[in-house]
């Protein structure tokens, strides 16, 4: 494998659609790194490329996610062939995953999948996440629940994987860490957002002493589930453009 990765272009090789779910899932790389959510090289992001053959994209294996450019995106299958000429190769554990949900959901365009602290720390406790804050609030109706089975290295995982998944846009794996989907990259961004902001704060509340945790009244949890029904897609796209920018001040380049 080379040392760094290529800068020769994909962008006049692949269609103008590819080319802009490439650029977006670069971007998410970025962005993961940029807030310190990245693992070394060890968890993965992927996105779907448009068209009927089912393939996506995913992260050279070696490389860190400051690195990810638009056209260091590997493509493969759903039998995890490489599809486009590279020199690189992709996670396994990372082609379980991503395979398994790119396969049973159609609207899950963009899946992320991170190992932080916080998410790994939550992901370690009994309870979950806790409704004891806003953005844990705006999560919990739409977040479900895998049982650690190991490094996901075993296919036969995909099918629990998913049945667990069911129609939820964001997921804590036990033990391990949290995952979101997205029919678009922003609306992917904001569910592992949201996701992590709740990790984190349980932690925080949490170092207090449990027994001072005040969990949110059930009106209000109710209230925040009908509100973030109608609001979530609409703060998605308006943050979006802004984490863009974010990115060519901090992070350029990831659109190469």
């Amino acid at each position: 494998m080379a040392d760094d990765l290529k800068s020769v272009s994909v962008k006049n090789r692949v269609s103008a659609e590819e080319w802009k779910v490439r650029v977006d899932l670069a971007a998410l790389y970025r962005l993961v790194a940029l807030y310190g959510w990245d693992d070394l090289i060890f968890t993965h992001i992927s996105a779907r490329v448009p068209g009927p053959e089912h393939h996506f994209l995913i992260n050279p294996y070696g490389f860190f996610f400051e690195e990810i450019t638009a056209s260091s995106l590997v493509k493969v299958d759903l039998d995890g062939n490489i599809v486009e000429p590279t020199e690189y190769f992709v996670n396994p554990a990372g082609f379980t995953i991503h395979s398994a949900i790119h396969a049973a959901r159609e609207d899950a365009k963009f899946v992320l999948h991170v190992h932080t602290d916080q998410g790994v720390a939550v992901s370690a406790t009994k309870e979950g996440l806790l409704p004891i804050s806003q953005q844990a609030l705006t999560v919990i109706p739409r977040l479900a629940y895998h049982d650690y089975e190991g490094i996901a290295l075993d296919l036969g995982e995909r099918e629990r994987l998913v049945k667990d998944l069911g129609t939820k846009q964001v997921m804590m794996l036990w033990n391990h860490g949290t995952l979101a989907v997205g029919e678009t990259a922003s609306q992917c961004w904001l569910g592992i957002y949201n996701l992590e902001r709740a990790c984190e704060i349980q932690v925080l509340a949490s170092s207090q002493g449990r027994e001072h945790l005040k969990i949110a009244p059930v009106a209000a949890q109710e209230t925040v589930k009908q509100q973030v029904e109608a609001a979530m897609g609409m703060g998605a796209l308006l943050a979006w453009p802004g984490c863009l920018r974010k990115l060519d001040r901090q992070s350029p380049g990831y659109d190469s």
